[in-house]
């Protein structure tokens, strides 16, 4: 029996080995571009130990590409609006409709889920219609305030206030806690797990979003990083050594913000309010 669970636990390693090294190599492969000439990328050769090690591309998305730190600007500020409009407001329907009792509480809930099954790609004539009769097209709030709830974390915030233990709210209440104080004071700081993988998914969501930004954004100065990305990218040429250095760039606030929210992450989707 221990030979093989053995075997079975090298196989699985073995294919979570194979698999890593699958994902990383891509990974590995951009990064050492990013300190390439051009020449050598488009030379086809697959090496990545750069043959002549150079910084000359980061300089010139930083220093000569003016607009690069505004779209990078933009991107933060976006992505991190976003994020904690969505942790707020996400956070107080799921628990109102865990926890509270109002008239169409069932029906706004069936509403959400229905909300679930509808692309992106089919609101987005409509969207684009309303903030352009309110006159949101190419600004902040056309990017921020249309993006600020979604159902899906609306409905994983309520499923894990569902499984909220209720003594705590009874104890808070019974020393004086208002339904407010005792969502703001005891139920949002021990929901601290949902919160940080909501703020991943979120954030992520937001920071790679490429045709949202197409559509409303028209000035340079305005741009997300992905769509800047995509201005080196020409009718004839594409500056390939140029977009892996933004690139390098565009994936450190990713890397970093699973840095700290990791230890969250796997808590958070497991719906538990245990503490």
């Amino acid at each position: 029996m221990k030979k093989k669970l053995s075997f079975g636990k090298a196989f699985l390693y073995g294919i979570l080995i194979v698999y890593a090294v699958i994902t990383v190599i891509p990974f590995i492969w951009a990064l050492s571009s990013s300190f390439k000439n051009l020449d050598e990328i488009v030379s086809g050769a697959i090496n990545f130990i750069p043959k002549h090690f150079t910084f000359h591309n980061y300089k010139v998305i930083f220093v000569e590409q003016g607009l690069f730190p505004r779209w990078l600007f933009n991107s933060l500020f976006i992505a991190t609006m976003v994020t904690l409009l969505n942790m707020f407001f996400n956070s107080m329907a799921g628990y109102a409709l865990a926890r509270l009792h109002f008239p169409g509480k069932r029906t706004i809930f069936v509403v959400i889920l229905a909300v679930l099954m509808i692309p992106m790609q089919v609101t987005m004539i409509p969207n684009y219609l309303i903030l352009k009769s309110l006159g949101w097209l190419n600004s902040y709030q056309g990017m921020i305030i249309p993006t600020m709830i979604n159902a899906t974390f609306i409905f994983m915030m309520r499923q894990f206030f569902v499984n909220f233990p209720k003594e705590l709210e009874e104890a808070a209440e019974l020393d004086g806690l208002s339904k407010i104080g005792t969502f703001f004071r005891i139920v949002l700081p021990l929901a601290k797990p949902a919160l940080a993988a909501q703020a991943i998914f979120v954030f992520m969501g937001s920071w790679n979003d490429f045709m949202r930004p197409l559509v409303i954004l028209s000035s340079p100065e305005l741009f997300t990083l992905p769509i800047g990305l995509n201005t080196f990218k020409g009718q004839y040429i594409s500056y390939w050594n140029y977009i892996m250095a933004a690139s390098m760039v565009f994936t450190l606030p990713i890397l970093l913000l699973y840095a700290f929210f990791s230890r969250y992450f796997i808590k958070g989707i497991s719906f538990s309010g245990g503490k």
